[in-house]
């Protein structure tokens, strides 16, 4: 499978889990949702690390889409606040991640130059 399919697999349960927690303090079945949930986020994200992404880049985009997804979700579904502050928070960690990335394909590309070097 794609291990950018498996990593937003990853993120799409680990948010639903997070929101059925939630959910669980007025309901308490949504506990199995949420069990569910992790289970099958830890499972897919430890698959999209196998299927080649980094742990720092996988992790990264996993929580800071988690965190920013939960937050819109919560605010839509449970009237939680999402002021203007919290947004521009939630932008600076994504700002973040991505960097991360754009410093791993960097790293990634030093690397095949240098065995290149070293096998010509």
């Amino acid at each position: 499978m794609n291990k950018w399919f498996l990593l937003s697999l990853a993120i799409a349960t680990e948010v639903a889990a997070t929101l059925a927690l939630k959910a669980a303090l007025g309901e308490p079945w949504w506990y199995a949702v949420v069990v569910l949930g992790y289970a099958g986020a830890f499972t897919c994200l430890a698959l999209a690390m196998r299927a080649g992404l980094g742990l720092g880049v996988a992790y990264g985009i996993w929580g800071a889409l988690g965190v920013a997804l939960t937050a819109i979700l919560a605010m839509l579904l449970f009237a939680e606040a999402l002021t203007p502050l919290m947004v521009l928070g939630l932008g600076i960690i994504i700002a973040g991640v991505v960097l991360v990335e754009f410093g791993s394909q960097h790293a990634l590309r030093q690397r095949a130059l240098k065995t290149r070097e070293r096998t010509s």
